[in-house]
Protein backbone atom coordinates (compact mmCIF):
# COMPACT_ATOMS: atom_id res chain seq x y z
CA UNK A 1 0.00 0.00 0.00
CA UNK A 2 1.56 3.28 -1.15
CA UNK A 3 1.27 6.62 0.65
CA UNK A 4 -1.34 7.76 -1.89
CA UNK A 5 -3.44 4.60 -1.34
CA UNK A 6 -3.79 5.16 2.40
CA UNK A 7 -7.30 6.17 3.45
CA UNK A 8 -7.04 9.27 5.60
CA UNK A 9 -9.16 8.49 8.62
CA UNK A 10 -10.36 9.80 11.97
CA UNK A 11 -8.74 7.62 14.62
CA UNK A 12 -9.20 7.40 18.38
CA UNK A 13 -6.10 6.32 20.34
CA UNK A 14 -6.71 5.05 23.90
CA UNK A 15 -3.77 4.36 26.24
CA UNK A 16 -3.15 5.28 29.90
CA UNK A 17 0.60 5.59 29.18
CA UNK A 18 0.66 9.14 27.84
CA UNK A 19 4.04 8.92 26.11
CA UNK A 20 3.09 5.68 24.39
CA UNK A 21 -0.23 7.16 23.26
CA UNK A 22 1.54 10.21 21.81
CA UNK A 23 4.02 8.00 19.91
CA UNK A 24 1.17 6.05 18.29
CA UNK A 25 -0.67 9.24 17.44
CA UNK A 26 2.40 10.85 15.90
CA UNK A 27 3.10 7.73 13.82
CA UNK A 28 -0.41 7.92 12.34
CA UNK A 29 -0.63 11.70 11.82
CA UNK A 30 2.55 11.56 9.76
CA UNK A 31 0.55 9.55 7.22
CA UNK A 32 -2.26 12.08 7.14
CA UNK A 33 -4.64 10.54 9.66
CA UNK A 34 -6.42 12.69 12.24
CA UNK A 35 -6.04 11.45 15.81
CA UNK A 36 -7.79 12.07 19.09
CA UNK A 37 -5.96 10.77 22.17
CA UNK A 38 -7.55 9.71 25.46
CA UNK A 39 -5.91 8.27 28.55
CA UNK A 40 -8.75 6.45 30.34
CA UNK A 41 -11.74 4.21 29.72
CA UNK A 42 -14.29 6.82 30.81
CA UNK A 43 -12.80 9.45 28.52
CA UNK A 44 -12.76 6.99 25.61
CA UNK A 45 -16.42 6.05 26.09
CA UNK A 46 -17.35 9.72 26.24
CA UNK A 47 -15.48 10.42 22.98
CA UNK A 48 -17.21 7.50 21.23
CA UNK A 49 -20.58 8.90 22.30
CA UNK A 50 -19.78 12.36 20.94
CA UNK A 51 -18.42 11.64 17.46
CA UNK A 52 -17.85 8.81 14.96
CA UNK A 53 -14.40 7.33 14.35
CA UNK A 54 -13.17 5.27 11.42
CA UNK A 55 -10.71 3.23 13.54
CA UNK A 56 -10.09 2.80 17.28
CA UNK A 57 -6.64 1.88 18.64
CA UNK A 58 -6.72 0.88 22.30
CA UNK A 59 -4.37 -0.59 24.86
CA UNK A 60 -5.78 -3.83 26.23
CA UNK A 61 -4.79 -3.33 29.88
CA UNK A 62 -5.00 0.11 31.51
CA UNK A 63 -4.42 0.78 35.21
CA UNK A 64 -4.45 -2.97 35.86
CA UNK A 65 -7.84 -3.57 34.23
CA UNK A 66 -8.74 -5.01 30.84
CA UNK A 67 -10.43 -1.77 29.82
CA UNK A 68 -9.68 -2.44 26.16
CA UNK A 69 -12.42 -5.09 26.16
CA UNK A 70 -14.90 -2.47 27.39
CA UNK A 71 -13.82 -0.14 24.59
CA UNK A 72 -14.38 -3.00 22.12
CA UNK A 73 -17.82 -3.68 23.58
CA UNK A 74 -18.74 -0.01 23.19
CA UNK A 75 -17.69 0.09 19.52
CA UNK A 76 -19.81 -2.96 18.68
CA UNK A 77 -22.90 -1.01 19.75
CA UNK A 78 -22.15 1.79 17.28
CA UNK A 79 -23.57 2.05 13.78
CA UNK A 80 -21.39 1.40 11.90
CA UNK A 81 -18.95 -0.22 14.35
CA UNK A 82 -15.37 0.97 13.70
CA UNK A 83 -12.57 -1.63 13.46
CA UNK A 84 -10.63 -1.95 16.72
CA UNK A 85 -6.86 -2.53 16.83
CA UNK A 86 -5.68 -3.78 20.25
CA UNK A 87 -2.23 -3.12 21.66
CA UNK A 88 -1.12 -5.72 24.19
CA UNK A 89 1.85 -6.96 26.19
CA UNK A 90 3.14 -10.47 25.50
CA UNK A 91 1.47 -11.92 28.60
CA UNK A 92 -1.96 -10.74 27.52
CA UNK A 93 -2.02 -12.59 24.18
CA UNK A 94 -4.72 -15.12 25.28
CA UNK A 95 -6.96 -12.21 26.19
CA UNK A 96 -6.18 -10.53 22.87
CA UNK A 97 -7.14 -13.72 21.03
CA UNK A 98 -10.41 -13.72 23.00
CA UNK A 99 -10.96 -10.11 21.88
CA UNK A 100 -10.40 -11.15 18.26
CA UNK A 101 -13.11 -13.77 18.68
CA UNK A 102 -15.38 -11.02 20.03
CA UNK A 103 -14.88 -8.84 16.99
CA UNK A 104 -11.58 -6.97 17.30
CA UNK A 105 -9.90 -6.33 13.95
CA UNK A 106 -6.35 -7.24 15.05
CA UNK A 107 -3.88 -7.03 17.92
CA UNK A 108 -0.27 -5.85 18.08
CA UNK A 109 2.31 -6.79 20.71
CA UNK A 110 4.45 -4.33 22.64
CA UNK A 111 7.01 -2.98 22.08
CA UNK A 112 5.59 -1.58 18.88
CA UNK A 113 7.15 -2.04 15.48
CA UNK A 114 5.88 1.27 14.09
CA UNK A 115 5.90 0.09 10.46
CA UNK A 116 3.84 -2.98 11.37
CA UNK A 117 1.59 -0.81 13.56
CA UNK A 118 0.91 1.66 10.75
CA UNK A 119 0.25 -1.16 8.28
CA UNK A 120 -2.34 -2.74 10.61
CA UNK A 121 -4.12 0.55 11.22
CA UNK A 122 -4.10 1.40 7.50
CA UNK A 123 -5.69 -1.94 6.66
CA UNK A 124 -8.34 -1.31 9.32
CA UNK A 125 -8.97 2.14 7.81
CA UNK A 126 -9.33 0.54 4.36
CA UNK A 127 -11.92 -1.87 5.77
CA UNK A 128 -13.88 1.00 7.33
CA UNK A 129 -13.83 2.88 4.02
CA UNK A 130 -15.16 -0.14 2.12
CA UNK A 131 -17.94 -0.57 4.69
CA UNK A 132 -19.02 3.04 4.15
CA UNK A 133 -18.98 2.65 0.37
CA UNK A 134 -21.09 -0.52 0.58
CA UNK A 135 -23.62 1.22 2.82
CA UNK A 136 -23.91 4.13 0.37
CA UNK A 137 -24.52 1.68 -2.50
CA UNK A 138 -27.16 -0.19 -0.50
CA UNK A 139 -28.92 3.08 0.32
CA UNK A 140 -28.89 4.08 -3.37
CA UNK A 141 -30.32 0.70 -4.41
CA UNK A 142 -33.03 0.99 -1.75
CA UNK A 143 -33.95 4.47 -3.01
CA UNK A 144 -34.16 3.26 -6.61
CA UNK A 145 -36.31 0.27 -5.64
CA UNK A 146 -38.88 2.33 -3.75
CA UNK A 147 -39.65 2.31 -0.06
CA UNK A 148 -39.72 -1.28 1.22
CA UNK A 149 -42.38 -2.54 -1.19
CA UNK A 150 -44.90 0.21 -0.41
CA UNK A 151 -46.58 0.60 -3.81
CA UNK A 152 -48.54 3.63 -4.88
CA UNK A 153 -48.25 6.73 -7.01
CA UNK A 154 -51.30 8.57 -5.74
CA UNK A 155 -50.85 11.82 -3.86
CA UNK A 156 -51.99 10.16 -0.64
CA UNK A 157 -49.44 7.35 -0.88
CA UNK A 158 -46.64 9.69 -1.92
CA UNK A 159 -47.38 11.61 1.28
CA UNK A 160 -47.27 8.36 3.30
CA UNK A 161 -43.88 7.43 1.84
CA UNK A 162 -42.49 10.95 2.26
CA UNK A 163 -43.49 11.06 5.92
CA UNK A 164 -42.15 7.55 6.52
CA UNK A 165 -38.79 8.45 5.00
CA UNK A 166 -38.56 11.57 7.18
CA UNK A 167 -39.36 9.91 10.50
CA UNK A 168 -37.70 6.50 9.97
CA UNK A 169 -34.17 7.59 11.05
CA UNK A 170 -35.50 9.13 14.28
CA UNK A 171 -36.78 7.54 17.48
CA UNK A 172 -40.02 9.54 17.54
CA UNK A 173 -43.10 7.39 18.28
CA UNK A 174 -45.27 6.78 15.21
CA UNK A 175 -48.99 6.06 15.11
CA UNK A 176 -50.14 4.32 11.90
CA UNK A 177 -53.85 4.62 11.15
CA UNK A 178 -55.77 2.71 8.52
CA UNK A 179 -58.41 0.10 7.84
CA UNK A 180 -57.57 -3.60 7.95
CA UNK A 181 -55.56 -4.65 4.92
CA UNK A 182 -54.22 -1.21 4.01
CA UNK A 183 -50.60 -2.15 4.83
CA UNK A 184 -49.99 -0.80 8.34
CA UNK A 185 -47.54 -3.60 9.19
CA UNK A 186 -45.68 -3.04 5.91
CA UNK A 187 -45.17 0.62 6.80
CA UNK A 188 -44.06 -0.34 10.33
CA UNK A 189 -41.46 -2.73 8.91
CA UNK A 190 -40.25 -0.04 6.51
CA UNK A 191 -39.81 2.42 9.40
CA UNK A 192 -37.69 -0.11 11.30
CA UNK A 193 -35.64 -1.19 8.28
CA UNK A 194 -34.69 2.42 7.53
CA UNK A 195 -33.94 3.34 11.15
CA UNK A 196 -30.75 3.35 13.18
CA UNK A 197 -32.15 0.28 14.95
CA UNK A 198 -32.40 -1.83 11.79
CA UNK A 199 -29.70 -4.26 12.96
CA UNK A 200 -31.67 -4.97 16.14
CA UNK A 201 -34.95 -6.81 16.55
CA UNK A 202 -38.32 -5.80 15.15
CA UNK A 203 -40.98 -7.24 17.47
CA UNK A 204 -44.64 -7.10 16.44
CA UNK A 205 -47.27 -7.58 19.14
CA UNK A 206 -51.01 -7.79 18.37
CA UNK A 207 -52.82 -6.27 21.35
CA UNK A 208 -56.27 -7.57 20.38
CA UNK A 209 -57.94 -10.60 21.88
CA UNK A 210 -55.88 -10.96 25.08
CA UNK A 211 -57.19 -10.86 28.61
CA UNK A 212 -55.41 -8.12 30.63
CA UNK A 213 -53.26 -10.55 32.67
CA UNK A 214 -52.16 -12.48 29.58
CA UNK A 215 -51.41 -9.26 27.71
CA UNK A 216 -49.36 -7.98 30.65
CA UNK A 217 -47.36 -11.22 30.65
CA UNK A 218 -46.81 -10.95 26.89
CA UNK A 219 -45.58 -7.36 27.14
CA UNK A 220 -43.57 -7.43 30.37
CA UNK A 221 -42.80 -11.13 31.02
CA UNK A 222 -42.75 -12.96 34.36
CA UNK A 223 -40.40 -14.51 36.90
CA UNK A 224 -40.40 -18.11 37.96
CA UNK A 225 -43.28 -18.83 40.34
CA UNK A 226 -45.22 -15.68 39.44
CA UNK A 227 -48.30 -17.85 38.94
CA UNK A 228 -49.21 -21.52 38.63
CA UNK A 229 -47.37 -22.94 35.66
CA UNK A 230 -44.68 -20.25 35.54
CA UNK A 231 -41.81 -22.72 35.79
CA UNK A 232 -39.09 -20.38 34.58
CA UNK A 233 -38.32 -16.72 34.02
CA UNK A 234 -39.66 -15.39 30.72
CA UNK A 235 -38.86 -12.08 29.05
CA UNK A 236 -41.72 -10.04 27.59
CA UNK A 237 -41.91 -8.31 24.22
CA UNK A 238 -40.37 -5.11 25.62
CA UNK A 239 -37.24 -6.92 26.77
CA UNK A 240 -37.09 -8.98 23.58
CA UNK A 241 -37.17 -5.76 21.54
CA UNK A 242 -34.55 -3.98 23.68
CA UNK A 243 -32.41 -1.85 21.38
CA UNK A 244 -34.85 -2.33 18.51
CA UNK A 245 -38.43 -1.54 17.59
CA UNK A 246 -41.68 -2.70 19.20
CA UNK A 247 -44.84 -2.52 17.09
CA UNK A 248 -48.07 -2.45 19.10
CA UNK A 249 -50.64 -3.53 16.52
CA UNK A 250 -54.35 -3.01 17.18
CA UNK A 251 -53.49 -0.82 20.16
CA UNK A 252 -57.06 0.50 20.15
CA UNK A 253 -58.19 -2.92 21.40
CA UNK A 254 -55.94 -2.82 24.47
CA UNK A 255 -57.92 -3.11 27.75
CA UNK A 256 -58.15 0.14 29.69
CA UNK A 257 -56.31 -1.21 32.76
CA UNK A 258 -53.37 -2.26 30.58
CA UNK A 259 -53.20 1.17 28.97
CA UNK A 260 -52.10 2.67 32.30
CA UNK A 261 -49.35 0.07 32.75
CA UNK A 262 -48.18 0.59 29.18
CA UNK A 263 -48.06 4.35 29.74
CA UNK A 264 -45.83 3.93 32.80
CA UNK A 265 -43.45 1.72 30.84
CA UNK A 266 -43.24 4.24 28.02
CA UNK A 267 -42.69 7.20 30.35
CA UNK A 268 -40.02 5.55 32.52
CA UNK A 269 -38.37 3.24 29.99
CA UNK A 270 -38.79 0.49 32.60
CA UNK A 271 -40.75 -2.75 32.77
CA UNK A 272 -41.49 -4.95 35.76
CA UNK A 273 -42.00 -8.66 35.17
CA UNK A 274 -45.03 -10.30 36.76
CA UNK A 275 -44.08 -11.56 40.21
CA UNK A 276 -41.10 -9.21 40.53
CA UNK A 277 -40.51 -5.86 42.17
CA UNK A 278 -37.32 -5.07 40.28
CA UNK A 279 -37.69 -2.68 37.30
CA UNK A 280 -35.73 -3.50 34.16
CA UNK A 281 -34.45 -0.71 31.92
CA UNK A 282 -35.38 -1.09 28.24
CA UNK A 283 -34.64 1.00 25.16
CA UNK A 284 -37.25 0.50 22.43
CA UNK A 285 -38.74 2.60 19.67
CA UNK A 286 -42.55 2.38 19.76
CA UNK A 287 -44.68 2.15 16.62
CA UNK A 288 -48.41 1.76 17.18
CA UNK A 289 -51.11 0.82 14.68
CA UNK A 290 -54.90 0.68 14.75
CA UNK A 291 -57.97 0.70 12.54
CA UNK A 292 -59.95 2.60 15.16
CA UNK A 293 -60.53 6.31 15.74
CA UNK A 294 -58.56 6.83 18.94
CA UNK A 295 -59.69 10.43 19.34
CA UNK A 296 -63.32 9.30 19.40
CA UNK A 297 -62.36 6.55 21.85
CA UNK A 298 -60.77 9.18 24.10
CA UNK A 299 -64.04 11.16 24.08
CA UNK A 300 -65.93 7.98 25.01
CA UNK A 301 -63.42 7.21 27.83
CA UNK A 302 -62.32 4.02 26.08
CA UNK A 303 -58.75 5.13 25.45
CA UNK A 304 -56.45 7.19 27.66
CA UNK A 305 -55.72 10.64 26.35
CA UNK A 306 -52.26 10.72 27.96
CA UNK A 307 -51.39 7.43 26.27
CA UNK A 308 -52.54 8.81 22.92
CA UNK A 309 -50.24 11.80 23.40
CA UNK A 310 -47.36 9.45 24.22
CA UNK A 311 -47.70 7.17 21.16
CA UNK A 312 -48.73 9.86 18.69
CA UNK A 313 -45.45 11.60 17.96
CA UNK A 314 -46.16 11.49 14.23
CA UNK A 315 -49.30 10.13 12.57
CA UNK A 316 -49.22 8.25 9.27
CA UNK A 317 -52.67 7.69 7.80
CA UNK A 318 -52.93 5.03 5.10
CA UNK A 319 -56.03 5.63 2.97
CA UNK A 320 -58.29 2.73 1.96
CA UNK A 321 -57.90 1.45 -1.58
CA UNK A 322 -61.29 2.82 -2.65
CA UNK A 323 -59.96 6.33 -2.01
CA UNK A 324 -56.87 5.85 -4.17
CA UNK A 325 -58.15 3.87 -7.14
CA UNK A 326 -55.46 5.35 -9.35
CA UNK A 327 -53.03 3.03 -7.53
CA UNK A 328 -54.97 -0.12 -8.49
CA UNK A 329 -53.35 -0.65 -11.95
CA UNK A 330 -49.88 -0.33 -10.39
CA UNK A 331 -50.80 -2.75 -7.59
CA UNK A 332 -52.29 -5.24 -10.06
CA UNK A 333 -49.04 -5.28 -12.03
CA UNK A 334 -46.92 -5.52 -8.86
CA UNK A 335 -48.89 -8.45 -7.39
CA UNK A 336 -49.24 -10.20 -10.74
CA UNK A 337 -45.47 -10.10 -11.30
CA UNK A 338 -44.82 -11.46 -7.81
CA UNK A 339 -47.36 -14.29 -8.25
CA UNK A 340 -46.03 -15.20 -11.70
CA UNK A 341 -42.54 -15.63 -10.24
CA UNK A 342 -43.83 -17.50 -7.20
CA UNK A 343 -45.96 -20.02 -9.12
CA UNK A 344 -43.87 -20.07 -12.35
CA UNK A 345 -46.85 -19.20 -14.53
CA UNK A 346 -46.86 -17.68 -18.03
CA UNK A 347 -49.08 -14.61 -17.57
CA UNK A 348 -48.45 -11.41 -19.50
CA UNK A 349 -51.42 -9.18 -18.77
CA UNK A 350 -55.05 -8.64 -17.79
CA UNK A 351 -58.00 -8.69 -20.20
CA UNK A 352 -59.83 -5.31 -20.38
CA UNK A 353 -63.10 -6.67 -18.97
CA UNK A 354 -61.31 -8.20 -15.94
CA UNK A 355 -59.35 -4.99 -15.45
CA UNK A 356 -62.61 -3.01 -15.43
CA UNK A 357 -64.05 -5.25 -12.72
CA UNK A 358 -60.92 -4.92 -10.61
CA UNK A 359 -61.02 -1.14 -10.99
CA UNK A 360 -64.69 -0.79 -10.08
CA UNK A 361 -64.81 -3.20 -7.10
CA UNK A 362 -65.03 -1.52 -3.68
CA UNK A 363 -62.21 -3.59 -2.07
CA UNK A 364 -63.43 -3.73 1.55
CA UNK A 365 -60.34 -5.80 2.36
CA UNK A 366 -58.10 -3.17 0.75
CA UNK A 367 -54.64 -3.99 -0.61
CA UNK A 368 -54.52 -7.35 1.17
CA UNK A 369 -57.71 -8.45 -0.57
CA UNK A 370 -56.44 -7.25 -3.97
CA UNK A 371 -53.18 -9.14 -3.50
CA UNK A 372 -55.03 -12.36 -2.63
CA UNK A 373 -57.38 -11.97 -5.60
CA UNK A 374 -54.55 -11.40 -8.09
CA UNK A 375 -52.60 -14.35 -6.71
CA UNK A 376 -55.67 -16.57 -7.04
CA UNK A 377 -56.32 -15.37 -10.59
CA UNK A 378 -52.73 -16.15 -11.58
CA UNK A 379 -52.99 -19.67 -10.18
CA UNK A 380 -56.36 -20.40 -11.83
CA UNK A 381 -55.87 -18.62 -15.16
CA UNK A 382 -56.01 -21.09 -18.09
CA UNK A 383 -54.46 -18.65 -20.54
CA UNK A 384 -51.75 -16.01 -20.83
CA UNK A 385 -54.05 -13.18 -19.63
CA UNK A 386 -56.11 -12.82 -16.46
CA UNK A 387 -59.79 -12.93 -17.38
CA UNK A 388 -63.20 -12.44 -15.79
CA UNK A 389 -63.54 -16.23 -15.64
CA UNK A 390 -60.68 -16.44 -13.14
CA UNK A 391 -62.17 -13.82 -10.82
CA UNK A 392 -63.46 -15.05 -7.43
CA UNK A 393 -67.29 -15.43 -7.36
CA UNK A 394 -67.70 -12.63 -4.81
CA UNK A 395 -66.07 -10.17 -7.19
CA UNK A 396 -67.33 -11.47 -10.52
CA UNK A 397 -70.40 -9.55 -11.80
CA UNK A 398 -73.79 -11.28 -11.62
CA UNK A 399 -74.27 -13.46 -14.70
CA UNK A 400 -70.55 -13.25 -15.46
CA UNK A 401 -70.94 -10.30 -17.85
CA UNK A 402 -69.35 -6.90 -17.60
CA UNK A 403 -71.54 -3.96 -18.50
CA UNK A 404 -70.09 -0.82 -19.95
CA UNK A 405 -67.12 -2.79 -21.35
CA UNK A 406 -65.17 -2.29 -24.56
CA UNK A 407 -67.85 -3.91 -26.73
CA UNK A 408 -70.32 -1.16 -25.79
CA UNK A 409 -68.00 1.45 -27.33
CA UNK A 410 -68.04 -0.15 -30.76
CA UNK A 411 -69.97 1.84 -33.41
CA UNK A 412 -69.91 5.20 -31.63
CA UNK A 413 -67.82 8.31 -32.22
CA UNK A 414 -64.58 9.09 -30.39
CA UNK A 415 -66.34 12.04 -28.77
CA UNK A 416 -69.14 9.76 -27.50
CA UNK A 417 -66.58 7.21 -26.29
CA UNK A 418 -64.66 9.92 -24.41
CA UNK A 419 -67.85 11.20 -22.81
CA UNK A 420 -68.73 7.65 -21.66
CA UNK A 421 -65.20 7.06 -20.34
CA UNK A 422 -65.22 10.28 -18.30
CA UNK A 423 -68.73 9.60 -17.00
CA UNK A 424 -67.80 6.06 -15.86
CA UNK A 425 -64.55 7.24 -14.26
CA UNK A 426 -66.36 9.95 -12.29
CA UNK A 427 -68.85 7.33 -11.16
CA UNK A 428 -65.95 5.08 -10.18
CA UNK A 429 -64.40 7.81 -8.02
CA UNK A 430 -67.73 8.90 -6.52
CA UNK A 431 -67.38 12.27 -8.23
CA UNK A 432 -63.83 12.95 -7.01
CA UNK A 433 -62.48 14.96 -9.94
CA UNK A 434 -58.88 14.95 -8.72
CA UNK A 435 -58.80 11.16 -8.62
CA UNK A 436 -60.64 10.89 -11.92
CA UNK A 437 -58.11 13.17 -13.65
CA UNK A 438 -55.20 11.04 -12.38
CA UNK A 439 -56.86 7.80 -13.57
CA UNK A 440 -57.58 9.30 -17.00
CA UNK A 441 -54.09 10.69 -17.27
CA UNK A 442 -55.19 14.27 -17.96
CA UNK A 443 -54.92 17.54 -16.07
CA UNK A 444 -57.68 18.67 -13.73
CA UNK A 445 -58.35 21.80 -15.82
CA UNK A 446 -58.77 19.65 -18.92
CA UNK A 447 -61.18 17.39 -17.06
CA UNK A 448 -63.21 20.36 -15.77
CA UNK A 449 -63.50 21.70 -19.31
CA UNK A 450 -64.62 18.36 -20.71
CA UNK A 451 -67.19 17.90 -17.92
CA UNK A 452 -68.65 21.28 -18.91
CA UNK A 453 -68.50 20.48 -22.63
CA UNK A 454 -70.22 17.11 -22.18
CA UNK A 455 -72.68 18.46 -19.58
CA UNK A 456 -71.74 15.72 -17.07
Amino acid sequence: MTEDDIKKSNILVVDDERDHAQVMCEALTRQGHKCDVTYSLSEALSRLDRRPYDVVVTDLVMEGHRDGLDVLKKTKALDPPPPVVLVTAHGDIPTAVQAMNEGAYSFIEKPLDLEHFRAQVNRAAEKASLQKQNQVLQDQIADAAGFEGIVGNSGAMRKVMQTARQVAPTDIPVLILGENGTGKELVARALHNHSKRRKQRLVIMNCAGFAPTILEDELFGHVKGAYTGAGADREGRFEHADGGTLVLDEIGDMPHDMQAKLLRALENGEVVRLGSNEPLQVDVRIISATNQNLEEMVKEKQFRQDLLYRINGVTIHIPPLRERREDIPLLIHYFMKAAVEKYEKQIDGVEPEAHQVLMSYSWPGNVRELRNVIERMVVLSPGPKLSVASLPPEIRPAGGEVTGGMNNLVGISIEQAERELIRNTLKLTNGNREQAARILGIGERTLYRKIKDYDL
